[in-house]
């Protein structure tokens, strides 16, 4: 039995805790401290390494005090902490414990350097060392210890380093800290720090005003501003407004109980040279990031290292927010010796470069390294190098969820959680089933949850990066009631598995944007949608098909479709061309309805004309047959064509939207002093339209408008997609004011910054409550206004009603989540984890049991989609890059003619297509011609075949992933091979022929 004086040793240290993590310095301690064993030790320093000194302080009593205890073990850990310098830790040990006034000083002395931290590593470190150490503030090793770190990080780290050593003094080390100012002449430091002149001697009076103020409060922070403002250091922080910087900068120097606020940790260095921060010095960087109040408020628990979604209207600053949480995560980290990695994720190619240009990379380069990656970037070093090069990576998503995947599989190039420390997250409302945003954070719940296990296994868990999601909407998932408008809501918060969801009171920097409904009139009359409608009507009897539904809508679009694919599976060419046509007959009324009559008309030509090239072959050598129904469309098409374009031009009978839409521009840019605005509309066709007619129309450029377009990247639609390059080069003139009017689909709905612009136009697009709040936060200059031109049959006015009743009924959610008790938010945030986690799991075995019910490729077989001609078995088939399915039949070659893709050409790193090929007897494309490393394989296109499984066709087949089979991968070498032989063959045939 132990005696009962070292109980009572064991209560104080448990007492005394919180103070001696906060004093003692472990490396030190360790160095003279015997009755600990040597494998404790080095499980203390590695938790030194990986999760800074409080943590590892804190195993450290932990050690100490656990049983069986040595006899003299109290006394022991006394004399180690004298002889490794922590005599403030030793004196509270001893019961020497300072007047509780005095103890207040100190601990208001501890945070005045915290707060000014900043600004005070701007110092010459070697001369205040050497003071420092005379002035026995510093001991031996602890002197050695900062050259150390001014040898290997520079001055400034060095400067950090003596820092959190002396403010583990005894009382009075401050006003020695300030003799050795003067004596080394740091007299702005000095300055800073006593609020006066540098021969001022007022620190007691200063230290006297803090006392009064309880910590995190105005006044402190406002008595340290002034000396604060004056720095010129890129380090330096605006102390103002930043009422937590206290418990930050705590952290920064391991005083205060990191329960709470320590920073997720990474297994990773991020520069072992640490010269970045020293480059700074003779770079200013851009002006120190001031967050107003709202944003302030928004940030905290994230400063504290808790997961949150901010949720601020467009346009508020959410960004900048986030670059200010990455700066002080990185900061904090730094100053603990730890490295940090910060991943900034997002969902579109373009805001990529936006935040890398615009906001990250101006405030943190001469700090940190920051670096972008996206899809369209051609990198010359993988992703997994990048990452460890780099301290800020900004990211599509997508890219680090393959990476994550790699590492799941065991490749050396992959990246795990555990080498990040935060992950922001951008247009969070994203993060639903089946987006990637998702599968990031499905990962990031299992570990989190196993670490729950490894806790209580005593294990030690994996370290998970902290979580930042921003938004402007999460939406109400289409809820009609509030209770499921909650349930929504809550779900993103667990997926993101947020502690809180933060909103602000923007008050005097709230925007109320002028909102506009514009109502239309139907045509009086309408010759040229006649028309149209009269040729279809005579496809509709030519193929004895009848629709219950209104021709142009989306109803009868959806008809039109399931017809196509009914009659595909059934080779039923009559009614799968037919249908066809139908399509592209109900497009036209559509456009006509949207955009001039003289583009719907250009459209239906244009796709006649290539029907018709379909049916030719490029060298003219094989005739491709053209059945009795593809001559009567054609003939169809070409009886009415004149007409149709006669009626186009007549500016009679133009549609309704139009004329407002044209009114509504007019007005936008004649009331302004200078307009720039955005028009949102459905489909890339009819934004490209519409950019040319405002070019065309000599009153827009009588006023000054240069109107452009910008849609997506994407390669869904038949409409060419835009390069990133495009896309960049067209927002980069509107930025700067060579483009006034930028036409756009959804591609410019969320995340892109676009400050000047004072004006919004939805021209017949609404979809849901999110991308109204988008649309709206576009405008995000003064005097903004938000204008609904309605189109003929899109419902957008009533549809606007609903969004706007679910905006208010989404802000009501929010207030009654934030409003919820903390504990019981926590369970039901556990609740849907758990419940996200099994539907997962559910998810996976139902995946595997499809991969084991693979089906064999033998039995699959493919026949053309427009002769139904059969064309090649699965066994035909192989995968290249787990990707593209290919062609590998020597025989095949026979069935195909090539045609050339005049507008797309895609170059990537090993192959390059620019040639589609399609079937030799009907023309219909199958797919594209790739040369992957100097081999042409025909790749495949699944959606131009019918698919048959063991003999039933496949009645809906439009992605190789829908099909239960696994095609081997492509074997280079047999290829490569093959070609060569091929090649021998046809040399030896041509010497032949010369002889």
């Amino acid at each position: 039995m132990e005696p009962e004086e070292d109980n009572i040793y064991e209560n104080l240290i448990e007492q005394l805790r919180p103070r001696l993590r906060e004093l003692i310095v472990v490396e030190q301690v360790l160095d003279h401290i015997h009755f600990i064993k040597a494998d404790q030790k080095d499980q203390i320093r590695q938790k030194e390494r990986t999760e800074g000194n409080p943590m590892a302080a804190n195993l450290l009593i932990s050690t100490v005090i656990k049983k069986p205890r040595e006899p003299g073990w109290f006394q022991a850990f006394v004399d180690a902490l004298i002889q490794a310098g922590c005599g403030h830790a030793a004196d509270y040990m001893q019961g020497k414990l300072p007047e509780p006034e005095v103890e207040a000083e100190n601990d208001y002395c501890v945070q005045l350097i915290q707060i000014l931290s900043p600004s005070l590593v701007d110092m010459n470190t070697a001369q205040v060392c050497l003071h420092c150490h005379a002035s026995k503030l510093l001991t031996q090793e602890d002197s050695d210890i900062v050259k150390a770190e001014t040898a290997n990080r520079g001055p400034k780290g060095g400067a950090r380093e003596l820092l959190r050593r002396i403010v583990r003094g005894r009382p009075g080390w401050f006003s020695e800290f300030l003799n050795v100012l003067r004596e080394t002449e740091h007299k702005h430091l000095l300055h800073q720090l006593t609020g006066g002149p540098p021969d001022n001697d007022k620190q007691d009076e200063k230290l006297s005003s803090l006392k009064d103020e309880p910590s995190g409060s105005g006044t402190a922070t406002e008595e340290s501003t002034a000396g604060a403002e004056s720095c010129d250091s890129p380090e330096s922080v605006d102390i103002s407004m930043t009422t937590e910087t206290q418990e930050e900068a705590a952290e920064l120097y391991k005083g205060e109980n990191t329960d709470s606020t320590q920073l997720p940790n990474s297994s990773e260095p991020s520069q072992p040279d640490g010269t970045d921060s020293e480059a700074a010095a003779g770079c200013p960087e851009k002006a120190d990031i001031v967050l107003r109040d709202y944003q302030m408020e928004v940030a905290r628990p994230a400063l504290e290292g808790k997961n949150i979604i901010i949720c601020l209207p467009t346009g508020s600053g959410k960004t900048r927010v986030a670059v200010y949480i990455t700066k002080k995560h990185l900061d904090c980290r730094r100053a603990e010796g730890q490295s940090g990695k910060v991943v900034i994720l997002v969902n579109k190619i373009p805001l990529v470069e936006q935040h890398y240009s615009a906001e990250f990379l101006p405030y943190l380069k001469h700090t940190y390294k920051v670096e972008r990656v996206s899809g369209d970037s051609q990198l010359k070093i993988s992703f997994t190098e990048i990452v460890k090069k780099n301290d800020v990576i900004i990211c599509t998503a997508q890219i680090l969820e393959n990476y994550l995947e790699r590492s799941n599989k065991g490749d050396d190039e992959g990246v795990h959680l555990k080498d990040l420390t935060l992950i922001v997250i951008d247009e969070c409302h994203h993060t639903q089933k089946g987006g990637v945003y998702n599968h990031i954070m499905m990962r990031y719940l299992k570990q989190r949850h196993k670490n729950k296990r490894l806790q209580k296994e005593q294990k030690k868990p994996v370290s998970l990066p902290q979580i930042l999601g921003l938004t402007a909407s999460p939406g109400v998932g289409g809820a009609t009631k509030m209770d499921k408008a909650e349930e929504h809501i809550l779900r993103i918060c667990a997926n993101l598995d947020a502690s809180k969801i933060m909103t602000g009171n923007l008050g005097e920097y709230k925007k109320e944007l002028d909102k506009i409904i514009v109502t239309v009139e139907d045509r009086k009359e309408d010759p040229f949608g006649d028309v149209i409608k009269k040729i279809m009507n005579a496809i509709h009897t030519h193929a004895e098909l009848s629709p219950t539904c209104a021709l142009g809508s989306q109803n009868y679009e959806q008809w039109v479709v399931q017809k196509e694919r009914t009659a595909a599976t059934e080779e039923d060419q009559k009614v799968r061309v037919c249908a066809e046509h139908l399509r592209q007959y109900s497009e036209g009324l559509q456009l006509s309805n949207t955009i001039r009559m003289r583009d719907a008309f250009s459209f239906l030509n244009k796709y006649h004309e290539e029907e018709r090239k379909r049916k030719t072959t490029p060298d003219d050598e094989d005739i491709i047959q053209i059945t009795n129904t593809e001559r009567f469309l054609f003939k169809l098409f070409d009886e009415n064509k004149d007409e149709l374009e006669k009626l186009a031009e007549n500016p009679e009978y133009e549609n309704d939207s139009l004329s407002k839409l044209r009114t509504t521009i007019l007005r936008e840019f004649s009331s302004r002093k200078e307009g720039r605005g955005i028009i949102f509309t459905k489909t890339r066709r009819s934004a490209i339209a519409l950019s040319q007619w405002v070019q065309e129309n000599p009153k827009f450029a009588d006023i000054g408008v240069k109107a452009s377009h910008v849609i997506g990247g994407g390669d869904q639609s038949v409409v060419k997609p835009m390069t990133a390059a495009e896309q960049k080069d067209v927002l980069s003139k509107f930025g700067n004011g060579e483009v006034n009017l930028l036409i756009a689909t959804t591609v410019a709905e969320e995340g892109l910054d676009i400050p000047a612009c004072n004006f919004v136009i939805r021209y017949g697009l609404v979809t849901n409550e999110i991308a109204m709040i988008q649309a709206q936060g576009r405008g995000r200059a003064e005097d903004s206004s938000y204008t609904l031109v309605e189109v003929k049959g899109s419902g957008v006015a009533e549809k606007e009603c609903v969004n706007e009743y679910r905006k208010t009924m989404m802000h009501k959610a929010i207030d009654k989540i934030r409003a919820l008790p903390q504990a019981d938010y926590e369970k039901k945030i556990t609740e849907y984890q758990i419940q996200a986690i099994m539907e997962e799991k559910v998810r996976m075995v139902k995946k595997k049991q499809k991969e084991l019910k693979n089906e064999n490729p033998s039995d699959l077989k493919f026949s053309c989609r427009g002769c139904s001609k059969n064309v090649c078995s699965g066994e035909d088939i192989q995968i290249i890059e787990n990707m593209h399915r290919v062609n590998v039949s020597s025989q095949f070659s026979n069935l195909f003619i090539r045609r050339e893709n005049t507008t797309l050409q895609e170059r990537l790193l090993d192959y390059e297509t620019n040639g589609f090929i399609a079937c030799k007897d009907c023309g219909q494309r199958w797919g594209s011609m790739m040369l992957y490393r100097g081999i042409e394989c025909p790749c495949l296109h699944v959606k131009n075949f019918v698919v048959a499984s063991n003999g039933k066709k496949i009645s809906k087949c439009t992605k190789w992933s829908e099909l239960a089979v696994k095609f081997s991968a492509f074997d280079y070498a047999e290829h490569a091979s093959r070609v060569a032989e091929s090649s021998d063959d046809d040399d030896e045939e041509e010497e032949e022929e010369t002889k």
